[in-house]
């Protein structure tokens, strides 16, 4: 390691040792988002009312922190158990020489997720209620399972290359505003329509340089989260990581986005269509009307505007709509159905010159209908407090350290 990533680890442990406290028994973590400041003035930061920590009284359930670790990897998982020993394989990997815990947050899986985990020297965490899952609930539950100075986040079908954190952090020691530095994406399964598009398309977020978000993780300042609260709303079917950068943003910090190697990805295989369902089945398509609300008033909200494409899809598909329901009052004759024909015809025709492709002007234009009306769902969805503690239990505590002992 560095001597510059040493001395910023080392400033870290004792910048942030006084607000460490303690954590249940049964290996849940809380730091205390009030240490030295009076806790009426520390708000929640969605109901305004004043937070003070939720510590355990009774001090037979209590245990002091062991020493805290620099480095924290959440795996975020849902049965994945095709891809969950590569992913956890690969973050211990990557923690080679450096001082830190990997954690499985499970989302309650039914498959051989969890049997499969075990194996490995981890600290496995998951749900109590199947109705908690969401992406945002994932990898809030990793978080407050977590003790690391800084976070690093991936998924379940993901691989972490071994040279990525390092290069994260020296980023991070040079730039004490910069909240997260993520890396270059490598999609592994582009026989899917949505990740072909996603590869052609060449986001600018997924691109070196700055960064509204950190899709697919990257690796947090813990200091930067605990400024804003929590980690990722739990209410968040889809886009948390968006939601993350833009009060990270909103608060004065940056994200950042290096020319190097920092994730493969291996993506759904489903069908096109079948891969659709699926989105509208696990509420993924609600995530933009979740979005929406979760953001509404709050100073983080012309940034998620301005940085959610899927509003203005959602807008569009509106207008669309409603053009072709007016049509009838507003046209007689042959004009009516030839208006009407024009009107249901020209999304496909456009996407078909766009892409040169009509499948996939077919599978976009039903996507963007989707979720459209998947909007309107996350929109009238209730909501949780987004730092509630997310009820969970320990499936196994194993540190990479213990297990060489």
């Amino acid at each position: 390691m560095s001597r510059r990533i040493r001395c910023v680890l080392a400033w870290y442990t004792l910048r942030l040792a006084p607000g460490l406290r303690f954590r249940p028994a049964e290996g849940g973590f809380r730091s205390d988002p009030t240490h030295g400041r009076d806790p009426d003035r520390v708000r929640c930061p969605e109901t305004g009312t004043p937070c003070r920590p939720e510590t355990p009284t009774d001090p037979q359930v209590l245990e002091i922190v062991p020493e805290q670790p620099s480095i924290s990897i959440i795996i975020k998982a849902l049965n994945e158990e095709h891809r969950i020993a590569g992913a956890i394989e690969s973050a211990l990997q990557a923690l080679e020489g450096l001082d830190g815990e990997v954690i499985l947050a499970d989302s309650a899986s039914t498959d051989r997720t969890l049997e499969i985990a075990r194996r490995y020297p981890i600290r496995i965490v998951t749900l109590e209620k199947i109705a908690d899952r969401s992406c945002g609930a994932g990898a809030q539950l990793g978080y407050q399972h977590s003790r690391g100075q800084f976070i690093c986040l991936i998924d379940g079908d993901m691989k972490l290359h071994r040279g990525f954190i390092t290069t994260a952090l020296e980023h991070l020691a040079r730039d004490p505003k910069l909240a997260g530095v993520g890396g270059l994406i490598r999609e592994q399964d582009t026989s899917n329509i949505e990740f072909e598009a996603r590869e052609r398309r060449a986001e600018p977020d997924r691109q070196p340089g700055p960064v509204s978000r950190l899709d697919c993780g990257g690796l947090y300042r813990r200091e930067a989260i605990e400024q804003i609260g929590y980690f990722t709303d739990r209410n968040l079917h889809g886009g948390e990581e968006l939601d993350l950068g833009c009060r990270l943003h909103a608060a004065g910090w940056s994200l950042a986005r290096v020319d190097s190697l920092a994730i493969d990805h291996h993506g759904h295989s489903d069908g096109d269509f079948r891969l659709l369902a699926r989105r509208f089945q696990n509420k993924t398509a609600f995530a933009a009307g979740e979005a929406f609300r979760a953001a509404f008033g709050r100073p983080h909200f012309p940034l998620i505007f301005r940085n959610n494409n899927a509003f203005l899809l959602c807008a569009i598909i509106h207008l669309w709509w409603l053009s072709m329901l007016a049509t009838p009052f507003l046209l007689r004759g042959w004009t009516m159905p030839a208006a009407l024909l024009v009107l249901l015809a020209f999304p496909f025709a456009a996407m078909s010159l766009k892409w040169r492709s009509g499948r996939y002007a077919l599978y976009a234009v039903s996507a963007w209908n989707l979720y459209a009306v998947g909007f309107w769902f996350g929109l009238l969805r209730s909501r949780i407090r987004p730092d509630a503690w997310i009820d969970s239990h320990v499936v196994a505590d194993v540190s990479p350290g213990q297990a060489a002992a």
